[in-house]
Parts: structure tokens; sequence; C-alpha cells
């Protein structure tokens, strides 16, 4: 899976002021993806607002970014939840056309135990004819894939390839780095931890702040693999606050106002629960696109 090597973004959902998914800005931003010079899209993760989406708008979405991809660039599909039955059903019926991985996050809310974790991820793995990505978020899902339970699914589950780890333990990143097999992939899954998460060993970003800023988290990614960290460090520092500034009041609320100023997209648009930015943060985001050019 050389293809999962490299900057990866985690594409937005962009919305019309009526809420329905916004097409012409979806393809002027994976367009601008690719020109950019991002390795790979994940299609549908948290950041794409994927639990507010029905399951018709979900295909609808995978498919057209799959037509609109037309082989440019390697696709991962965010298929994960918190109903194991119903996530193994997802994933058996999946059009894989254009798509070369599943990324999955872990079961939130339930709260399972690691072996609860484990099972969860074997049911899927045994019908997955995909690639199989683990998405560790405790800060969203009320839990965490210890090292150990995420080693066991690599060691256990051929199909089960990598993780995206967002877990913000560097401890943890380096249980992961110490015992995993040698072609199971750590990806960085916080944009500022990139840098430290590559200097360990690991692969990657899928990125947030890629959306908006393609070109330096692709050079970022290019700088760490070629252990540059000069350059690395140069470009990770000029996208600190401006990456703050896309969570502070919600992913990926902060994100889309900078891609509707940047023209990319129409509008800043999210769907409830979420809403977008204030003023304030408006005024800071404009500053700080200013201040990076």
């Amino acid at each position: 899976m050389n293809e999962l090597r490299g900057a990866g973004v985690a594409l937005i959902t962009p919305f019309n002021t009526d809420g329905t998914v916004d097409y012409e800005s979806l393809g002027n931003l994976i367009d601008y993806q690719i020109k950019e010079g991002m390795d790979y899209l994940v299609v549908l993760g948290t950041t794409g607002e994927t639990a507010t989406l029905q399951a018709d708008e979900r295909k609808q979405v995978w498919e057209y970014t799959a037509a609109r991809v037309a082989g440019r660039l390697p696709l991962v599909a965010g298929i994960g939840g918190n109903n194991t039955q119903e996530i193994v059903k997802q994933v058996d019926q999946f059009d894989m056309d254009g798509y070369c991985a599943i990324l999955s996050v872990s079961p939130y809310y339930n709260k399972p135990t690691q072996e609860g974790i484990f099972q969860h991820y074997k049911a899927i793995s045994a019908v997955s004819k995909l690639p199989i990505v683990l998405y560790n978020v405790p800060g969203r899902t009320g839990s965490n894939i210890a090292p150990a339970t995420a080693i066991r699914l690599a060691k256990t589950c051929p199909n089960i390839i990598g993780i995206k780890e967002a877990s913000a333990s560097f401890a943890q990143f380096s249980e992961i780095m110490r015992d995993k097999p040698e072609e199971f992939m750590l990806i960085s899954g916080d944009d500022p931890a990139t840098l430290p998460m590559m200097a360990l060993g690991g692969v990657g970003v899928i990125s947030v702040v890629g959306n908006a800023y393609p070109q330096q988290v692709a050079a970022l990614v290019k700088a760490c693999a070629a252990a540059d960290f000069t350059t690395a460090r140069t470009i990770h520092s000029s996208l600190l606050k401006i990456t703050d500034l896309c969570f502070i009041e919600g992913n990926p609320c902060g994100v889309k106002y900078i891609l509707k100023k940047q023209g990319i997209m129409k509008s800043d648009a999210v769907r409830l629960p979420l809403v977008p930015v204030s003023t304030s943060t408006q005024e800071a985001i404009e500053k700080e696109m200013a201040f990076i050019g």
C-alpha cells in the first residue's frame, strides 16, 4: 500500500446554503488537491461531516469523487461507526470502484473494552475486499485503541494495513513503532503531530488543513520523508496558527471558511449541530491567511 505513504487529505464535504451537497465546489476542491500535490484523498471521514449525511448522499459523494478523480489519485473511503453489524454490512456492500482502502474509526460512545474493539475490527476485516486503516481518535470516540490492540489486529488480520493515530500520545506512537509488523503503517491524524511522528518512523498524514493548504502539507511530508527536518520545521511552524484556527470552533468549520475566502468553495455552510465560525474567528483566520500569503 505505497499509495498511502505520503500526504493525504481528509476531504470536507461542501454544502450549498440550503444544506444540499455542493458538487461544483467539491469538484473544485478535488482538482485543487491534485494540482497542488496531494498524494491521496480520504472521502467521508470525520472532516467530511459524514455523521450528518444520509446513506444515499454518502453513496453519491463516493461515486462523484471517484468519477472526478478518474484514477489521478488513490482514494480511501471512510466507513466506520459504533454499530458493528451495520458497518460490516456497509463494508460488505461498498462499491470499490476507484477506491484502494477503507478508513474505519474506532467505535464511539459505546466505550468498548479492548477485546470489543478487537472483535469489531476483526468482523469488518472478515468481509472487506479492500485493505483497512484503523482510525484512533479518543478525543472524539471516548475510547482508545491501545497499541497492543492495534498490533494484535495487524498480526491477526492481514488486510489491516495501518493506523491513523490521533491520540496525541507520543508514548503510544513510539510503542506502535516498536512493536508493529514491518509493513504496518503509522499515519498522523493530527496536523501538528506530522513532523514528530514522521521522525519516529510514521509514513505521512491524513490532513485537515491540507484542504486549504495542500502544497504546504505535501511539501512538509516530502521534507520529513527525505529527513530534511530544517525545511520541515519551517513549514510546520508556518501552519501551526492556521491549524489551531481551523479547530477552535469545530472541524471543519474553520477550514471551510478558509476555502470560501480562497474562492474554492461558494459557501462555508455546515450541517447542524455544527455552525459557521464566529465573526471574531473569521477575522483571526483572515489575518493569518494574509500572513501565510
